[in-house]
């Protein structure tokens, strides 16, 4: 069954030495489109030439990284709303609030996370959330916004049974990735007993690589064992677990 790998940074340093061999072995597991999130305006230009390379295969997202966020926010914004402009982007990503790193600029990482919502709406796009002992940060934000047409994904989601519920009943999805196959990690059973059709699979490569290539450098191919294990979770058939998130990627993303 095809596959979609949700969120992957390929265009990061870790893969300029062999992005095809990486995009091959993509190919070889089934992997029919791979989601890009950006990071901040430095990212953008390496994101956009890797899209180039592979056009039917990679598809590009713009966005502000909360640990990109800094007084100067809205100077960086403008450069996403600009880049919005000149090519065809999938969601606005990633986004949301980080506060295992830094807490220095909260309050202005709460200011970017609701004003690319603003964008997310007006271009009629998905938002990308990256959320990082921000949970409940997040999901305060996101009931301020439950009577629009807001529409997305907790990206790489590590939450509580009660935070998965609210974002499900917000409309959300659920990405789920590396994460959820680390044993006592706890987060592969909260996902288990999620409805399957909020599930997306992700990598978030080069990072979270699941197991068993835990420690390794993550790439999209290994998005395989992450549906594997969903499956184990569920009692399921791989291929049921392909088709069914294959079917929830494309229908959130429009593709």
């Amino acid at each position: 069954m095809p596959l979609i790998d949700t969120h992957a940074h390929l265009y990061l340093p870790e893969f300029i030495e062999d992005i095809d061999e990486v995009m091959n072995r993509a190919r070889q597991s089934g992997i029919e489109h791979i989601l890009l999130p950006n990071i901040d305006s430095e990212s953008i230009q390496p994101l956009l030439n890797l899209v180039e390379q592979y056009p039917q295969e990679l598809l590009p997202m713009m966005g502000l990284h909360p640990t990109s966020v800094n007084a100067d926010y809205e100077s960086a914004l403008e450069i996403i709303k600009d880049t919005l402009q000149q090519s065809k982007f999938y969601a606005i990503g990633e986004i949301g609030i980080d506060l295992y790193w830094d807490k220095t600029f909260f309050q202005e990482q709460v200011k970017a996370f609701k004003a690319q919502i603003e964008i997310a709406l007006a271009f009629d796009l998905p938002i990308v959330v990256h959320a990082r002992d921000s949970f409940d940060e997040i999901l305060q934000v996101l009931e301020e916004y439950k009577n629009t047409k807001l529409r997305g994904v907790l990206h790489s989601f590590t939450g509580t049974l009660k935070q998965a519920l609210q974002a499900i009943n917000l409309g959300f999805y659920l990405g789920v990735g590396g994460i959820s196959t680390f044993k006592n990690s706890g987060v592969g059973e909260v996902i288990a007993q999620q409805p399957l059709d909020k599930l997306i699979l992700e990598t978030d490569s080069p990072y979270l690589a699941p197991t068993p290539k835990r420690g390794k450098r993550n790439e999209s191919s290994f998005v395989k064992f992450v549906a594997e294990k969903l499956a184990l979770n569920k009692h399921m058939q791989v291929s049921d677990i392909e088709s069914i998130t294959t079917a929830n990627a494309k229908k959130l993303f429009r593709l």
